[in-house]
């Protein structure tokens, strides 16, 4: 069995507010944050833009790195989404 879990970053906007998360179904659960399915942190904020990816093979490391980037600073998870995304494009179509 081959299972993707994903630890991802949303925004608001460039700079903007930041959420991150973690899933198994990546298109899935981006998809209902751009539409605002669920309650929460990112429908109130209107944090919508996926921004920044990893993907894991192992649930547990998933969980365990979305705990660690959620203790970050601002300031380091800027510059891990400026390494991989400096135009922060909105990366949805790439997973859809």
């Amino acid at each position: 069995m081959n299972n993707s879990y994903w630890v991802y970053i949303l925004a608001s906007k460039r700079n903007g507010t930041l959420y991150v998360g973690v899933t198994g179904d990546l298109s899935r659960r981006i998809y209902e944050h751009k539409e605002n399915l669920n309650d929460g942190f990112t429908k109130k904020y209107n944090i919508n833009q996926l921004i920044y990816i990893e993907e894991f093979q192992d649930i547990i490391e998933a969980i365990h790195r979305e705990k660690c980037l959620k203790k970050w600073n601002r300031a380091w998870k800027l510059r891990l989404i400026e390494e991989q995304n400096p135009d922060w494009r909105d990366l949805y179509e790439t997973v859809t």
